[in-house]
């Protein structure tokens, strides 16, 4: 029987951490005014888009119409459609990696979650910027120029709301899973060499 050594269990471990995705968002956006003191959240996760409560995307809806933003509804966010797909994959491909002795296959699935990470957070950003800037001509409140594109990472004031936008604990076990997957290569070259 052959001994499972560390690099095979690394890289497995970071495989199945993608699927805590599933547990807890990726990203979230607060808005903090003096008629929200305690700010309101929302929470943006692989496959929905969730708030500190019930009604909370019902609030930045009522919000957005006033501003001529349009309205959130996770139901036509393709993304939060497919993104689970491509997670789940992702991790039944590097449980298959973790397992199959080729050094360059592990490089390859590393490179591949970074590319994926890229991509996310500039899908983010061009969801963002559309919600931001397409705003409708017949809203109540018009400022000139105003556009109300939420920061992509930090704090940015739109009016008198404070928007804060951090990655949440999601993209924790996200980045976790590419370092284990790295480490993983680390120990699989140092495997290589003890046997030589």
């Amino acid at each position: 029987m052959k001994k499972i050594k560390i690099s095979q269990i690394l890289f497995a471990l970071g495989a199945i951490m993608l699927l805590l995705l599933f547990l807890s968002p990726i990203w979230s956006i607060t808005l903090t005014a003096p008629q929200y003191p305690n700010g309101i959240s929302m929470y943006i996760w692989i496959n929905k888009i969730t708030g500190d409560t019930e009604s909370t995307l019902q609030n930045i809806n009522i919000l957005n119409h006033y501003i001529g933003m349009n309205f959130i509804e996770p139901d036509s966010i393709k993304e939060l459609t497919y993104f689970p797909y491509v997670i789940i994959s992702m991790s039944i491909l590097g449980l298959i990696i973790a397992f199959i002795k080729k050094g360059w296959l592990k490089v390859s699935w590393v490179v591949i979650m970074i590319i994926l990470a890229i991509a996310g957070i500039y899908d983010f950003y061009l969801w963002e910027y559309n919600y931001g800037h397409n705003l409708s001509p017949h809203a109540p409140i018009k400022i000139p120029d105003m556009v109300y594109q939420p920061p992509l990472f930090g704090e940015k004031m739109l009016l008198n709301f404070k928007s804060e936008s951090y990655p949440y604990i999601g993209s924790l076990w996200f980045g976790l899973s590419i370092v284990f997957g790295l480490l993983s290569y680390i120990f699989y070259r140092k495997e290589r060499k003890n046997v030589q």
